[in-house]
């Protein structure tokens, strides 16, 4: 039993201890030093395209995205940052813009420095800021204009832009070593050494810790693991986690799951993005929406109320319990902005929607409320629980629509104010 009792203890220490991080301000934002896991994302529309750019930057950040990155990759681009700011902040939307940099970043911020004011942080890639006798040349002038605009930078060294000359460096190292090791992970060590140099050298330059932030993407998974907690492992810097690359659909959100979800175990990891590819046409938001609910999920943050529901079987040949599931989740995410305000503590709230007799009562009472719903052969009655009590049976053709407003009225009394834990449960009927 006494070993039973450690064990038990392990699990309930649930995850790693958090990486210890300086922490960095961005705009409103506190990224590492122990702050909450912070969520950010990218727009896919064209920069210089002010409208089109501001409406999916207000859609992100409305989504959940607490720092959002544009593309700042032409004077056009750079001219529009401005503007995008202020009609965000007329919108009353401040959310941090973080601009991406490649290959002229030096001379965009210093022909624009209304753009280099208005973003809240610069994304430069050591791998191409600069090269030969240029790159430490642009990479000062970058630094420089982050601290005379008091800027945050991120310095994310990409596995499909790596430094070349450090990586052939440290291959030609490795074999002249009596013991080289294999190609691969001396292109894991090149991308750690190039984010790690690359702080040094801003650090030498003026640039406080307190305004970097590292990130070392990759798109194979294991790379990425072994790469990140290298960096963790050798550095103070607040850290940026994503697997670039991460693809469509399901195989991008499994991959990123999969990678993130195994360093923020390990307590790596200040910031997250899915780098997911939207289907043509589709919407940015889901990867800010898959971001946090690998947080959530994980128990590092609560967004939005949580809906269980079962996956369905030969006992639940009817949809209504799917559609259910589906109707209640959407109007949840479509409310969450007005409800953040209006019904403080409601990401808590725990709704279950279970299709069947077999689990439906057990996971409905663990639930803050629940219904099971009834499955093939069964009564035609929904049983419903409050707060682990039956509250009340319904029945008919109108059970989904009862069940949504029963939904609204537990929102209601337990999180407007009123003090109540509501709906009061009575006599179940």
């Amino acid at each position: 039993m006494s070993d039973l009792k450690e064990r038990t203890k392990e699990i309930q220490a649930g995850p790693k201890g958090r990486h210890r991080t300086v922490q960095v301000t961005v705009g409103n934002v506190k990224v590492g030093g122990g702050a909450p896991i912070v969520v950010q994302s990218m727009t896919n529309t064209d920069t210089a395209d002010i409208e089109g750019t501001v409406k999916q930057v207000a859609a992100l950040a409305r989504a959940g995205s607490e720092m959002v990155r544009i593309t700042v990759d032409r004077d056009e681009a750079a001219a529009a940052v401005p503007h995008i700011r202020e009609k965000l902040d007329k919108l009353g939307i401040d959310v941090p813009l973080i601009g991406d940099f490649h290959y002229i970043g030096h001379k965009l911020l210093a022909d624009h420095p209304a753009c280099a004011a208005a973003l809240s942080k610069y994304r430069i890639n050591p791998g191409n800021v600069g090269f030969k006798n240029k790159r430490d040349t642009q990479f000062t002038d970058i630094v420089e204009m982050a601290l005379k605009h008091g800027k945050t930078i991120r310095i994310g060294a990409n596995w499909g832009s790596l430094d070349q000359e450090l990586l052939t460096k440290l291959m030609e190292e490795n074999a002249k070593s009596p013991d080289p090791i294999d190609a691969r992970a001396v292109t894991r060590e090149a991308m750690v050494q190039s984010a790690l140099l690359s702080a040094k050298r801003a650090e030498e330059i003026g640039l406080p810790k307190n305004r970097m932030i590292l990130s070392a993407k990759v798109s194979n998974v294991q790379d990425l693991i072994a790469v990140y907690r290298e960096l963790a492992a050798r550095s103070d810097y607040a850290i940026h986690l994503g697997l670039t690359e991460a693809g469509m659909g399901s195989k991008g959100i499994v991959a990123s799951s999969a990678a993130l979800g195994i360093l923020l175990q390990d307590g790596i990891g200040d910031t997250i993005r899915v780098s997911l590819t939207p289907e043509p046409g589709g919407d940015r938001t889901v990867e800010v929406k898959v971001g946090q609910e690998i947080l959530q999920t994980m128990g590092f943050r609560t967004f939005v109320p949580l809906v269980a529901a079962c996956p369905g079987c030969g006992r639940t040949t009817s949809t209504v319990f799917q559609e259910l599931a589906r109707d209640i989740q959407d109007f949840i995410r479509d409310e969450m902005p007005s409800w953040k305000t209006r019904y403080p503590g409601v990401e808590q709230l725990n709704v279950a929607v279970m299709g069947c007799i077999v689990n439906g009562p057990g996971e409905s009472k663990h639930a803050d409320i629940g219904i099971s719903l009834p499955g093939t052969g069964e009564t035609p009655a929904a049983p419903v629980f409050v707060d682990g009590q039956k509250f009340r049976t319904l029945r008919g053709p109108t059970i989904a629509t009862d069940f949504k407003a029963l939904v609204i009225d537990y929102i209601e009394q337990r999180y407007g104010g009123t003090g109540a834990k509501a709906p009061a449960v009575t006599a179940a009927e």
